[in-house]
């Protein structure tokens, strides 16, 4: 802060005065909002929904609302938030087995109270409850026996001996099945179970293993899953466009502060996903945050890449960048919050014309790419120019949460309206935000890797599960036929893609 100068009433120093009291008005303004927001983060709700997009698509072609404002006339924009509906339970599933307890009357009760003639059945009430056997624990013992030549030993003084091979395994003299790996990389990887944890499990029900044979054994996984990961990689590098995002990872024996990238394609479904596109997810674990890291892992790409915004990806070769408009609303929603509860004001107006352009991209969902490119060219790029517009004829102050979302927003813009150029393009980056998640979720629970090494088994790991689940795979069944199909000497890789799995 400025120290306020000696003021000599005889001078010019009036003005100088004036100017440094605005400056420090200003500068108070902003750190009050900074204030409000930080505690609204820490103790307000994260939801940023405003009102559905279904509501918001009968707007879609109302392009006159508020456009007859008088200019000296502030504009104000409501938003409304809507209750969902409680769904109703779905049945249990009819492949399940099932077991009929039946809950009758003992033959002395089947007596009428009244004339106490004999009672006859006239129907039945049932119910299904749901019950649990926790995992069974075996011992698979494998007996191999061996078989000799006599008449060889006689005859030749020699010893022929005959016998079944053991079973191949990807950790030979390991007492682990596939079954009990992909049991714990699945409790750690999907369901965020640190080792530990799994350690104290398998020791009530009577099996000593300690973590760090479990942590020995995910490495050693990890590594023979690298055939599948760059299979992946190299279908990754196909799609006409990667989304990135990346995410701070504590690594113990590393003196700096490392993260793990993610990189994504398709949706999260193949349902959400475009034909012609493929569901794929691999995280890299990287020591740094430069520009150098997406430039190993992208190589020679040519496509569209979408990420939020962070400068490391700017300047990449052969790269066409996307920004995320979900950023740029989320800088509005902040500027939002400060206008206080029940009020309205110029970020709503910014909020509003933003949830239009989500709406039509609702409506767009599941379509054809080339219908997508049609619509967006024809509905989209208007709704942008508007926006655009309103944007750049805003003073504020610069300082403020709204100014620096306009600023924000202004900056981005030419990577933000990029995504109308090709249907098979999003209107933000949430699907890599979504994909990484799964490792934020775990971070929290077991809190940091050991060894570099460490981190880049998780990289592998999460990658083979985000991928699967994003196609719809039990993930159970997928490791367990990966690790048998990986323990034979010429392992068909091609056939462990996801899309080409079957089991």
């Amino acid at each position: 802060m400025k120290k306020m100068p000696d003021i000599n009433p005889d001078s010019q120093d009036v003005a100088e005065l004036q100017a440094m009291v605005k400056a420090l008005m200003a500068e108070k303004a902003s750190l009050l909002e900074q204030f409000k927001l930080a505690i609204d983060r820490q103790f307000a709700k994260r939801a940023e929904a405003l009102k559905p997009y279904d509501e918001a698509q009968g707007d879609l072609f109302n392009e006159v609302e508020c456009e007859a404002v008088a200019p000296e006339q502030e504009e104000v924009v409501t938003t409304t938030t809507t209750k969902k509906a409680r769904g109703k339970r779905k049945p249990l599933p009819k492949d399940l087995p099932r077991e009929r307890i039946v809950l009758d009357l003992a033959d002395e009760e089947k007596v009428c109270s009244c004339c106490q003639h004999p009672l006859h059945k006239i129907g039945e009430d049932s119910s299904e409850k749901l019950e649990f056997t926790p995992a069974v624990l075996k011992v698979l013992e494998y007996v191999r026996p061996k078989y000799g030549c006599r008449q060889c030993e006689r005859e030749a003084d020699k010893v022929s001996i005959s016998q079944k091979p053991a079973p191949a395994s990807l950790i030979p003299k390991s007492f682990a099945t596939e079954s009990l790996l992909a049991n714990i990389i699945l409790g750690k990887y999907q369901y965020a179970l640190p080792l530990y944890r799994q350690e104290s499990l398998f020791k009530q029900s009577g099996i000593e293993l300690s973590r760090t044979t479990m942590a020995r054994w995910v490495m050693q996984i990890s590594e023979h899953f690298t055939p599948l990961y760059q299979a992946l990689q190299k279908h990754l590098l196909e799609q006409v466009v990667v989304q990135a995002d990346e995410t701070p990872l504590n690594v113990l024996k590393e003196d700096k502060q490392c993260y793990m990238w993610v990189y994504c394609s398709g949706a999260d479904s193949p349902e959400a996903a475009l034909k012609d596109v493929k569901n794929i997810v691999l995280f890299d674990y990287q020591n740094g945050r430069s520009r150098a890291c997406p430039v190993a892992f992208l190589g020679e790409y040519k496509g569209y890449l979408q990420t939020d915004g962070y400068k490391a990806y700017d300047g990449l070769p052969k790269v066409k960048h996307l920004g995320c408009l979900a950023h740029a609303r989320r800088k509005f929603m902040d500027a939002k919050k400060l206008q206080g509860k029940g009020k309205t004001g110029k970020a709503d107006i910014a909020l509003a014309k933003i949830q239009k352009l989500y709406a039509l991209e609702t409506r767009l969902k599941g379509k054809a790419a080339q219908e997508r490119l049609t619509e967006r060219q024809k509905l989209a790029e208007p709704m942008l120019d508007d926006l655009h517009k309103w944007l750049t004829s805003q003073k504020v102050m610069g300082s403020s949460q709204l100014g620096k979302a306009i600023k924000y927003t202004t900056g981005q813009w030419p990577k933000l309206v990029r995504y109308v150029e090709d249907g098979h393009l999003s209107i933000d980056n949430n699907r890599a935000e979504r994909a990484i998640k799964s490792m934020v979720i775990g971070r929290k629970n077991w809190l940091f890797a050991d060894t570099p090494k460490g981190a880049d088994a998780s990289a592998m790991l999460y990658s083979i599960i985000e991928t699967a689940k994003a196609n719809d795979l039990i993930l159970y069944d997928y490791l367990v036929q990966c690790m048998k199909e990986m323990a034979k000497p010429d392992p068909d890789i091609e056939s462990l893609l996801p899309w080409n799995f079957s089991h």
